[in-house]
């Protein structure tokens, strides 16, 4: 059994918590939490607490809320860390994993630079095979890698052009805008492009952002040059084949992000979450080698099955399609529609 510690239990920590404890192979150590709030409280009915640190474990004996140690003290019985702390503190944290000689996974807000190798299930999971430090790419990013690296095995990408209009924060958040504005990103391309070349071997991948004030989703404008001639059916019919992108219709009701969250909830899913990639039937367009779509991303959720892949692959112990079935079904991914 994979013993695994979360340090940092916010929006992405507390979803993947949840989706390791669903695994058969892994069980959750400890969660990590700097403050006892309302959050840590909740956490506690399921999850062993430990605070971030000394100062942190006097904040927690001062509460009704009981932490049963530090950070350092959970480290010494777990094989790996997910660390899902704000963005820039995996700089200071890798120090303490590498003191603690533990392994660790970080999120796609720490730079590339700090880890051995960026991850995505389907893009390039054995390179991440055996390694002590990977960072599982943003939420954009990994959306992207899904469809292009599914249109990239069958088809070949020669080129990646995306338009990504970003949620300006998520929906817990109330510190972040913008509020009454659109807010494009002014450096061209934006670091969704070079981010998705870390996960993918693709030759050009150029991308825009717009941030906007919506909190549900992020949608993204793709457009491929492909290496062979494909059809909307082939289009259709490959996305079919992969449980992590679903084909989604306006047709049906759904013809916006909050049909799209709405759709979560009916699914049943705690918190409402979106694991998969929808991609609007109605937006596919194929023309020779030139395809076009639509999708949208659930910025909150679409990470948390690659962070449980990343852990049994820097462990080594499955190969790509077990533990991206073995992951699925656990979490009750339906994809395959």
């Amino acid at each position: 059994m994979i013993k695994v510690a979360i340090n940092g239990y916010g929006t992405i920590g507390r979803r993947v918590a949840d989706a390791v404890r669903a695994q058969k192979d892994m069980s959750v150590a400890g969660i990590v939490k700097r403050k006892p709030d309302y959050v840590a409280r909740e956490a506690s009915r399921n999850y062993r607490i430990f605070s971030s640190d000394k100062e942190s474990l006097k904040a927690f004996s001062q509460s009704s809320i009981e932490a049963e140690g530090t950070m350092e003290e959970l480290l010494d019985d777990v094989d790996i860390v997910v660390d899902a702390t704000p963005e820039g503190q995996g700089e200071k944290n890798i120090q303490v994993y590498k003191t603690a000689r533990k392994k660790a996974i970080f999120q796609g807000g720490e730079s590339a630079a700090l880890v051995e190798a960026s991850f995505n299930a389907y893009g390039n999971f054995v390179d991440s095979w055996g390694k002590d430090y990977v960072r599982v790419v943003s939420c954009n990013t990994t959306a992207m890698a899904r469809t292009v690296s599914a249109c990239m095995e069958k088809f070949g990408v020669r080129k990646v052009e995306a338009t990504i209009i970003r949620r300006a924060t998520d929906p817990n958040d109330s510190k972040k805008g913008p509020i009454n504005a659109i807010e494009p990103s002014l450096g061209f391309p934006s670091h969704h492009g070079p981010d998705l070349k870390t996960v993918l071997k693709i030759g050009e991948a150029n991308t825009v952002a717009i941030k906007v004030p919506t909190t549900l989703m992020h949608v993204h404008v793709v457009n491929l040059t492909l290496e062979k001639s494909i059809t909307q059916d082939d289009t259709l019919d490959l996305f079919k084949e992969y449980g992590r992108i679903i084909t989604v219709s306006g047709k049906e009701g759904l013809i916006s992000t909050a049909q799209l969250m709405d759709l979560g909830k009916e699914m049943g899913r705690k918190r409402g979450d979106l694991f998969e990639i929808p991609v609007w039937k109605e937006s596919i367009f194929a023309n020779n080698d030139n395809l076009r779509y639509i999708q949208a991303v659930h910025q909150e959720s679409d990470v948390v099955p690659e962070n449980v892949d990343a852990i049994r692959s820097m462990l080594q112990e499955k190969d790509k399609e077990t533990s991206i079935e073995e992951t699925d079904r656990a979490m009750e991914i339906r994809g395959k529609n």
